[in-house]
Order: C-alpha cells, then structure tokens, then sequence
C-alpha cells in the first residue's frame, strides 16, 4: 500500500472508531433517560432490523414479516461476480451461510447475503439510522391471527430509524423456481445511492427493505 493510501487508510478507520465511540456515548445518554425503573436496556454490537412500511409510520402490524439479522450481512456477503463460485460450492458462502435460490438477496454493493431470521423476536429494541433519531422499538409477540404490531416511541418514524446508505431486498421467483437468479442481475445498476430503491432483477419479484441499526436491548429488571 503507497504511503498516502496507508495514510487515508488510517484516517478512515480513526473517523469510523470515532463514530462509533459518540454513538455508544450517546446511547449511554439514552439508555440513562429510558431507564425509568420500568424498562432497563443494555448496550450489545449492533444487529440489523429489515423493515417494510410506509416510511412516515410511527407504528404498524406486519412486523412478522421483519427480519433480524445478528451479524452484519454485508463483510458476510458473496459478490455477484463470484455467484458462479458460490454455486460451485454448493451455495455455501465462505461464510458457512446457505444459499436459497429461491429466496435471496442483495445489498447496495451488489453483494448476495445470507436471509435474515423471522420474525424479529418480541421486545424492545433503541434503534437508529445512524443520523439524528434514537428511539424505542416495541415489537409485540404474535397475536393469534398471525399478526405481529410495532411501535416507536416518541412519534419517531420508521424513516427516522432507517439508515439510508443501506439498502436490501429480497428476490423470490416470478414465474418458475429457477426464473430468479442472481446471474440476471445488472452489475452496472450498483453501488444503489442511498435511499434509493433496489434494482429489479428479470424473472424475479422484488421486495425492498428498509435497515434499522440495533443498538440497544431491554433486559428484565
């Protein structure tokens, strides 16, 4: 690496630790405010939420059909250009995830990622997009009929909570199993501009997802 490359390589990683060192400061700040005697949240390493809903929502009743992944998908991910690759692999990622050709999906960069898991258990959750807005999300448990509704607190907007430089949709069949590929998605149509939505892929049909950052659990008192 040339010395200025090292350099800038340097002073991203020193911005970046920064970021993330004024988050934790102000998720101390927030959790000291939410931590009424009633409901206490921890700090953990941030998890992803994927969210459907009108952007503007302060609540809903779908969240059954959010997803959580644990770990962050994108480093995890398998490049479109290696599909082939993954495949010859059996649709196992260097990162011992499975592939589900009929069920897959992308990130901006045009990397394929691992699904997250159904549904995002019951609790509360601080979440952000990383920009100005924290705020408690309350999951309920599923209700007999299958239903699963959400919250925010605060009047905060599931826009508010979404970080907008990440974006992710899921890639189902249109027609027969094997009409949706990955091989049929355009490589030029990536990095997507944030807050934009997700390219279309021939054979397939398209969901797009918003990305909250988890940041905070509650826990029992």
């Amino acid at each position: 690496m040339a010395p200025r490359d090292k350099t800038q390589h340097l002073m991203r990683r020193a911005f970046l630790a920064m970021g993330l060192l004024m988050m934790m400061a102000t998720l101390g700040q927030l959790v000291h405010a939410i931590g009424d005697g009633q409901t206490k949240f921890k700090r953990i390493s941030t998890q992803f939420i994927a969210a459907m809903g009108d952007p503007g929502a302060t609540s809903g009743s779908n969240a059954q059909s959010w997803g959580l992944w644990r770990l962050d998908p994108g480093p995890r991910g398998v490049r479109l250009e290696n599909f082939e690759q993954l495949k010859a692999a059996g649709g196992v990622a260097p990162a011992q995830w499975g592939f589900d050709s009929t069920d897959w999906w992308l990130e901006e960069n045009g990397l394929i990622m691992e699904k997250p898991d159904f549904p995002v258990p019951a609790g509360k959750y601080i979440v952000t997009g990383n920009r100005q807005v924290k705020a408690v999300l309350t999951i309920h448990p599923i209700d007999n009929g299958g239903t699963q509704r959400w919250e925010l607190d605060d009047g905060a907007t599931l826009y508010d909570v979404t970080h907008l430089a990440c974006r992710s949709a899921r890639y189902t069949p249109a027609t027969s199993p094997d009409s949706c590929s990955p091989a049929r998605a355009r490589k030029s149509a990536f990095r997507v501009t944030p807050g934009a939505l997700m390219p279309a892929v021939e054979g397939c049909n398209k969901q797009d997802y918003a990305v909250l950052f988890v940041i905070g659990v509650a826990v029992e008192n």
